[in-house]
């Protein structure tokens, strides 16, 4: 969902297009239709939901690589996607909120940089196989099925030598889950993804590593899972 350090604490682990929980109790619906209602009214409500920064951990398992194509999944108000165009990556953005995506449209122009924006969620998305040299997922909440269909679709998404890249929360304790109506089991966590790599892949990356936002609602989060894995062929 967002491209930002700035996370609401109602949020806890729960930051894409996909579905989230509210601190009312609220849960985000399962329907592509209700979940873009849902979105587009979040983000009505809000001059700007996000920072506008770009997240620390995608800068720094980034900043060295030769850019290419990139896919930005749940790109929010734009600030990954602007920051990687601003790189030299052709990035394509989607997001399934259109009041986040003219936000994002509108920074662009301001800047003067190109992305190629698509309204859509990543399951329903016309993504093209394996054409990305980067696919980042910044703290998503994809909604999990029994077949897997958004872990599938991160990992199809990458090209032979490219890099998935998801960065998420640590889960929240059953306590704070259930204080936030939030089942972290309707929602895909890194582990779930990179249980699905096969040999094609190499994960170079696997840990929990300290997070540094000294203010705003992303403060209250002390800590980031990062998965980087490369795809071989």
């Amino acid at each position: 969902m967002p491209s930002s350090d700035d996370i609401p604490s109602d949020f806890h682990t729960a930051e894409t297009r996909h579905g989230a929980a509210t601190g009312s109790g609220a849960r985000a619906p399962r329907d592509p239709d209700a979940i873009e209602e849902f979105w587009d009214q979040r983000y009505a409500e809000n001059e700007l939901l996000w920072s506008g920064r770009p997240n620390a951990a995608l800068i720094a398992e980034t900043q060295d690589l030769r850019p290419g194509r990139a896919l930005d999944v749940g790109c929010g108000e734009g600030a990954d996607a602007l920051w990687l165009a601003e790189q030299g990556w052709a990035v394509t953005a989607l997001d399934v909120s259109q009041v986040a995506l003219d936000r994002a449209t509108g920074e662009a122009e301001r800047r003067g940089v190109e992305v190629r924006w698509m309204h859509a969620g990543l399951v329903e998305a016309p993504l093209p196989h394996a054409t990305f040299d980067l696919v980042s997922a910044q703290y998503p909440a994809l909604l999990r099925t029994t077949d897997n269909r958004a872990e599938r679709a991160l990992i199809a998404a990458v090209a032979p030598g490219g890099m998935l890249l998801i960065v998420h929360h640590p889960a929240p304790s059953a306590e704070q889950a259930k204080a936030h109506g939030f089942d972290p089991d309707d929602y895909v966590s890194p582990a779930q993804v990179a249980a699905l790599l096969d040999d094609n892949w190499q994960i170079e990356v696997d840990e929990t590593r300290p997070r540094h936002v000294a203010t705003g609602a992303g403060a209250l989060h002390t800590e980031d899972i990062v998965v980087r894995a490369r795809r071989l062929a």
